[in-house]
């Protein structure tokens, strides 16, 4: 049995202020929740949320990383550095990093290989622009992205998918339950044929897609998805009914 992940993606929201609060909201809500939890918060935010969390059951994750250990990378992050805060998870290659900031699925490669060397369970993200979906090559860019992404990761197992249609972040639209469920469906295929049929049925799979209270038990009622990356609807306690979609 896979068990459910339910991740909250801050994006560039929140305050030392803001975030303290929202936490201290969410910890009693979500205290009994049967999934595992995490937000992934602003990088300057990360030892403080720590703090806030703790004693509770979410984890603090990132929103990205540089591959190198160190350097000259003005602005950029290490793995190195966000282990000195207790960081467990990190978003990779999230859509806006793709469209915004140039990441490409190579770039993605070499940070998902520097995360899980430094121990960090990176949530890697995939997904296909509305044109791509229209125009029939959803599954060839994901056979894209999942190949040169994931190419050298020895436990496949160790990290995290999620399948984000980048048409439905931040839209308002969403993939119908089907239309989520078919293609992560394809994803797991897809990882049975790229590593092994074992490590496709274990590995956990989220939707990206503008998840929300109103949703999430349709979506979460599918096979083949195991969680959620919650965007908007992460950054109030609405999360918290996302955490307990099974109540």
């Amino acid at each position: 049995m896979r068990k459910p992940f339910i991740a909250g993606n801050w994006k560039m929201n929140m305050t030392v202020a803001s975030g303290t609060k929202l936490i201290e909201e969410l910890k009693p809500l979500v205290k009994d929740a049967n999934c595992d939890v995490a937000l992934c918060v602003p990088a300057i935010l990360i030892p403080a949320m720590k703090k806030a969390a703790e004693g509770s059951n979410i984890e603090i994750g990132a929103e990205n990383m540089h591959w190198a250990k160190s350097g000259a990378f003005t602005g950029e992050i290490s793995a190195d550095m966000l282990k000195d805060y207790g960081v467990k998870y990190v978003i990779i290659g999230h859509s806006e990093r793709r469209q915004y900031f140039g990441e490409t699925d190579e770039t993605v490669n070499k940070r998902t290989l520097a995360a899980l060397e430094a121990g960090l369970t990176p949530i890697v993200c995939v997904g296909e622009l509305l044109e791509e979906r229209e125009n029939g090559k959803t599954e060839a860019v994901l056979d894209r992205q999942l190949k040169v992404g994931l190419n050298g990761i020895e436990d496949i197992t160790k990290i995290v998918i999620a399948y984000e249609p980048v048409w439905a972040i931040g839209t308002g639209k969403t993939a119908t339950d089907e239309q989520a469920q078919e293609t992560i469906a394809y994803i797991r295929k897809k990882i049975g044929e790229l590593f092994c049929p074992k490590c496709a049925e274990k590995i956990i799979i989220q939707y990206g897609g503008s998840m929300n209270a109103g949703n999430c038990k349709g979506l979460m009622a599918q096979p083949d998805i195991d969680g959620g990356l919650i965007g908007g609807a992460s950054l109030k306690t609405d999360f918290a009914t996302i955490v307990n979609f099974d109540k």
